[in-house]
């Protein structure tokens, strides 16, 4: 028999472990190091928007922009606090011999004043540069190029070309997975580089007229004109939705946006003509005028608005 003479195996038992753990988080930086390099490079061409969705409108645009601008804002702030919090962290830390506490101070005018004045200053500005952008966002001042009157019902959408004297109507569009889903939805033609002013109109209850690829959405209340004004910029199909709790098939109240060229949009104008749907389609009619039979179903004072 041959006995290994202790000291001589030692070695052997003890660094097979630590190399086997150094390569296993060499492969784990490795991989993590893989996925980041993915998972930025897939994110390229995003970052000068904040990550936001591609705008297609003026309106959108200026959302961006006020987006972007705040992040930068905000992460220039950070990299400042978290810089003073190292910079502290480091600079005072304990250190060998120290046996007492340092100075205990209760306060320090010059770093309260800091602390305070930045941050009002910070939301100065941010209010600023907000009310500055909603102003411009709300403005209807400029004159359109097209008028469409949007009506919401529960639960979809009618659109009066109010410059052509034609108009669309919808009806709710019953989401069961199959396929033509799309195809029942009620579509809003718009003509690219044209500004267009939706008016704003609801039969029934609180609505919300947005396209989300607009950046822009508008409530639609009962009794109440809103309007906004938009210039969409990019040709392509959009998908629009009701963005206010309405009932029971709120999220099926949907639509579709086709921004087209102005020579499409004529021949979609034509077209509506052509099957007879001419006229406007009444905005301040209520559903138990609409539907025959309703109106007898509901008391009398509701109808009324008595008491």
């Amino acid at each position: 028999m041959h006995l290994v003479p202790e000291h001589e195996d030692t070695p052997v038992m003890t660094a097979a472990p630590h190399a086997s753990a150094r390569r296993r988080r060499g492969r784990r930086v490795a991989g993590l190091a893989t996925v980041s390099a993915l998972a930025l490079a897939g994110c390229q061409g995003q970052v000068s928007n904040g990550f936001m969705p591609q705008a297609i409108s003026d309106s959108g645009e200026r959302v961006t922009d006020l987006w972007v601008g705040s992040w930068i804002a905000v992460l220039a702030v950070g990299v400042i606090t978290w810089g003073l919090m190292l910079y502290a962290a480091v600079r005072f830390r304990r250190r060998k011999g120290d046996d007492t506490l340092p100075v205990q101070l209760r306060y320090n005018v010059p770093v309260e004043l800091l602390y305070t004045i930045i941050p009002v200053f910070m939301v100065a500005v941010f209010f600023y540069y907000t009310a500055r952008d909603e102003a411009a966002l709300t403005d209807n001042s400029k004159t359109p190029d097209v008028t469409i009157s949007v009506v919401g019902k529960q639960w979809s959408w009618d659109f009066n070309y109010v410059d052509s004297d034609v108009y669309e109507t919808g009806v709710h569009t019953q989401l069961t997975g199959e396929e033509g889903t799309r195809e029942q939805m009620p579509v809003l033609y718009l003509p690219v580089n044209q500004r267009v002013q939706f008016v704003l109109n609801s039969r029934d209850v609180i609505h919300s007229f947005w396209v989300p690829a607009f950046m822009t959405k508008l409530d639609m209340l009962p009794g109440k004109t809103n309007r906004l004004q938009i210039v969409p910029t990019q040709t392509g199909e959009f998908q629009g939705k009701c963005a206010e709790l309405c009932g029971a098939y709120h999220a099926e109240m949907l639509f579709m946006v086709k921004v087209v060229t102005q020579e499409e949009y004529d021949q979609e104008m034509k077209r509506l003509a052509e099957l007879g749907q001419t006229g406007q389609l009444p905005v301040d009619a209520s559903r138990e005028e609409l539907v025959e039979g309703d109106a007898e179903l509901i008391p009398e004072p509701a109808r009324t608005g008595s008491n």
